[in-house]
């Protein structure tokens, strides 16, 4: 096998590519055009193939080019990632943490900004959300909040709480509207979340319903708007679109504000408990064990609010 070009060469080739211009090249590259057009040489020299033509100013890849800059392009991808992952690791004012979408938007991120700014304000937060399960080891994250049912409770793990649903809609909604009674609720559109195929769904309108309203839990419902994603459901509930059967931990915001109301405060809990893991490195930092702490202080907060609307049985 032939050795590899020059570094510096591949390193231009691939500003080329992108870029389509010599003189922007040599501009991201702080080099001379000369120095690109040199390297270019050099690097067609070194594997003989014709890798760029002149098309006018701009300068294009040939066939042989286009596949070859693609499989470098790759390579100085993972460069590129490897050298942001040493600048994180090579500081221990950094906190990771990544935690499924819906808890992210609605729960955890309002809080832990707060957090930051008052006990570690020069704190590098680097904050994830994915539905996916991360590998806690090679991603470098320090903590995963996720729902119950993807990842059993363990080492490395604790449960946070146990989140209920409850009715929500705009005051707008609810001015057009004669709401006295569950049932009531059945004369406007109906926003709920289905989580599968990955996780159970959460409780339906339907059990809802069969537990406040006064149909039975075979009755077909109509009306029904369904969302893959929590916080989308709750986005169309605060523009009036329906009432969204909606996370209570996820609405702190639109019910502080006033954005949403519960009509009333009848709640079903969610099969599966909200859990957090770590990689078993994290407590060696301080900001890691401060923020386990906290974390666990406002889930027992979450905890008890809902287990007082669960409470709430007519």
């Amino acid at each position: 096998m032939k050795p590899l070009p020059p570094l510096r060469a591949l390193q231009i080739f691939e500003a080329v590519g992108h870029c389509q211009s010599i003189n922007e090249a040599a501009n991201q590259l702080q080099v001379t055009p000369g120095a690109i057009s040199q390297q270019l040489k050099l690097l067609e020299a070194a594997l003989d193939a014709a890798l760029t033509f002149k098309e006018g100013k701009r300068v294009r890849l040939t066939s042989a080019g286009q596949r070859y800059h693609a499989l470098c392009s790759q390579g100085f991808e993972l460069f590129r990632e490897a050298q942001a992952e040493l600048e994180r690791t090579k500081s221990d004012a950094v906190l990771t943490v990544s935690a499924l979408p819906s808890i992210l938007k609605g729960w955890l991120a309002p809080q832990i900004f707060d957090w930051q700014d008052k006990q570690y304000p020069e704190l590098t937060l680097h904050i994830k959300g994915g539905h996916s399960e991360p590998d806690m080891e090679k991603e470098n994250v320090d903590f995963r909040v996720t729902y119950g049912q993807a990842n059993a409770i363990g080492f490395n793990s604790i449960e946070l709480y146990t989140d209920c649903v409850v009715p929500v809609g705009s005051p707008e909604l609810f001015n057009s509207l004669s709401i006295k009674t569950p049932n009531d609720l059945l004369q406007c559109h109906l926003l709920t979340s289905d989580w599968q195929p990955k996780f159970s769904s959460p409780p339906s309108w339907q059990e809802w319903f069969a537990q406040y309203g006064s149909i039975e839990a075979n009755h077909h419902l109509d009306n029904y708007r369904i969302f893959t994603l929590s916080h989308m459901a709750i986005e169309a509930a605060v523009e009036g679109q329906g009432i969204a059967l909606a996370q209570y931990s996820a609405i702190r915001k639109e019910l502080a504000k006033g954005e949403l109301l519960i009509p009333f405060n009848f709640a079903l809990a969610l099969p599966w408990p909200y859990v957090m893991t770590w990689r078993s490195s994290s407590f060696d930092k301080p900001q890691c064990r401060d923020f386990h702490r906290w974390i666990l202080a406002q889930a027992k907060q979450q905890q008890k609010a809902a287990e007082q609307l669960i409470a709430n049985v007519p």
